[in-house]
């Protein structure tokens, strides 16, 4: 089937591709390259079409969609850090370009909208693991714009019979995440710093929780979400259901890459949460979704692919 990525040259956009290719379906991606990056593209070999441009654009929007059956709505612009300084285009990006994708798959008879969302909509609010049912508590920008977003999905559902599903992400890393940006993630900030011989930066002390999810268990769970019945409107868990401190994950680095590490600690971040766990009894029991790979496991493969990209 034809399908279109927004966001198909960022780090979970690019890995989906990647699947949806070798299953057989006709890739369009859409992206502006503001956060993604044009070399993720040179794994597909020409066999994606390419869409240029901003979300915030109901045109560009509308020219990628046409004719897909499926919109796999990865775009937006990520960090919460990058949010707290620029609120006004983390806001247009993640919620009007939302708006513009939606728009333009209910004006093109799309089946089906799979929404990328954010654990960090829960903020610091009360009650480990969270669960669908817990009310949200944002306290950032970014988790605002992904509150809202999902907000418009379960609109479109309800007003105009567009199928959409959301899907919570909870600290995704692997391969291609890019540990360059002022505003990358955790997994690939201590694996460049151990690799270049430098000690890990942690905020805080360290032993803040987090359910980290190895991207291809996310990349399972859009292929799930897309064909899964009587799921049209809902929100659904995205994680490994298991937490890790950030500590443990500074030390299992170091051994799975053979370094002596005594990390360095700074303060927190503004926006940071405390601790992030994750029930997917949800997506377990409605979409067949299981995470594949454990931790260690996980940390391996994307040590591996840092490696040969060294």
């Amino acid at each position: 089937m034809r399908v279109l990525v927004t966001g198909g040259a960022g780090f979970i956009g690019s890995n989906l591709v990647d699947a949806l290719l070798a299953r057989g379906d006709d890739v369009v991606i859409l992206d502006n390259f503001a956060s993604g990056r044009r070399e993720r593209l040179d794994a597909f070999a020409g066999g994606v079409a390419v869409v240029e441009g901003d979300l915030r654009s109901y045109e560009r929007a509308h020219a990628a969609v046409r004719g897909a059956e499926l919109v796999f709505h990865q775009g937006a612009l990520p960090s919460i850090p990058r949010s707290i300084q620029d609120p006004l285009t983390t806001n247009g990006v993640n919620v009007d370009g939302t708006l513009n994708v939606l728009l333009a798959a209910r004006d093109e008879g799309v089946r089906r909208v799979i929404f990328a969302s954010s654990s960090s909509i829960y903020g610091d609010g009360p009650g480990l693991p969270r669960k669908e049912t817990q009310p949200p508590a944002p306290i950032a920008p970014y988790a605002v714009s992904k509150l809202a977003a999902e907000a418009y999905c379960r609109a479109f559902w309800r007003a105009y019979a567009l199928e959409t599903v959301c899907l919570r992400y909870f600290n995704v890393f692997g391969p291609r995440q890019d540990p360059a940006s002022q505003y990358a993630a955790v997994v690939p900030r201590f694996m460049k710093r151990l690799l270049e011989g430098e000690q890990p930066l942690v905020y805080g002390d360290g032993e803040q929780k987090r359910d980290f999810t190895f991207v291809g268990d996310v990349v399972q769970a859009n292929l799930l979400a897309a064909e899964a019945d009587a799921v049209a409107g809902e929100t659904f868990n995205i994680a490994a259901g298991r937490t890790h401190t950030v500590n443990e994950l500074a030390q299992t680095l170091a051994t799975i890459l053979g370094r002596e590490i005594e990390p360095s600690h700074t303060d927190p971040r503004p926006g940071d949460i405390r601790d992030s766990a994750a029930d997917t009894s949800k997506a377990e029991r409605m979409l067949g979704y299981r995470p594949a790979a454990t931790f260690e496991e996980a940390l391996r493969v994307t040590a591996a692919s840092f490696q040969e990209r060294a």
